[in-house]
């Protein structure tokens, strides 16, 4: 597999506090790699820099061999890099299918003008009502995204930002603030999208049997560096790891 993205010397200070130390990050191609860590260990910082919601105070990100360090979010997105949210950002008043198409629209640079587009162009409709199949939320379609439940809602933020088409999409803690019945389903869907297409996905997690059971590497950071590095094999044997991460009741 080829390198998609690559961070070099990735630094982010808030105050005295550093988020980010010195990381040396990569992503392949095709892969599905876990994220994990503590809270406070760095992840998210480490994935709004590489997004562009932050900007590292040294280092470089590196994107199918061109350097982004100095681009914005929307150009990010237009090269091919998206993410959901812990948070779930989604329009609670708006249908999951007038959600997707909004994403599809920004794709498209049309959001200002979305709502005189809306009814002319039916391929975005079709597009949309697509994606949700994919994520098999085609019978959500006409549902308030405020009326829909919690694993439908961060299904939903997925659809969204794959509806940007990437080649890398960030997931941040997908399956948290749903059941644990509901965790293998959203997760199966989200693997076979992904598998499918051939997207990379980088998944902050910390629920561990979800990140062994889906993921080819693991990434564990601490303190803003990474620890370790490896198949989930080489993770599960790794002692640094599991003094620090797994050993902790916090992070079973």
């Amino acid at each position: 597999m080829s390198v998609l993205l690559e961070t070099r010397g990735l630094v982010k200070q808030f105050g005295e506090f550093r988020a980010v130390d010195g990381v040396e990050f990569r992503v392949q191609e095709g892969e599905v790699l876990a994220l994990i860590g503590s809270n406070g260990a760095g992840k998210t910082t480490l994935v709004n820099l590489i997004s562009g919601l932050l900007r590292p105070d040294a280092g470089a990100i590196h994107f199918r061999g061109a350097d982004v360090t100095a681009q914005s979010v929307h150009e990010r997105i237009a090269a091919g890099i998206a993410r959901s949210f812990q948070l779930v950002n989604l329009f609670d008043q708006l249908s999951a299918l007038d959600n997707v198409a909004l994403s599809i629209f920004s794709r498209q640079g049309k959001t200002r003008k979305l709502w005189t587009l809306a009814e002319a162009d039916r391929r975005v409709w079709q597009e949309a009502l697509e994606i949700l199949a994919t994520f098999r939320m085609d019978a959500k379609a006409g549902v308030l995204a405020g009326g829909l439940s919690q694993g439908e809602r961060k299904l939903l933020d997925v659809a969204i930002a794959y509806a940007l088409k990437p080649k890398l999409l960030f997931l941040d803690e997908p399956t948290s603030g749903v059941s644990t019945r509901e965790k293998s389903p959203i997760m199966d869907t989200i693997s076979a999208v992904v598998r499918s297409e051939g997207i990379s996905a980088a998944i902050i997690e910390h629920d561990m049997d979800v990140v062994f059971a889906y993921s080819d590497r693991i990434v564990a950071m601490h303190q803003g560096a990474i620890l370790a590095d490896g198949t989930p094999e080489q993770i599960r044997r790794d002692e640094r790891v599991l003094t620090t991460l797994i050993g902790t009741p916090e992070s079973r």
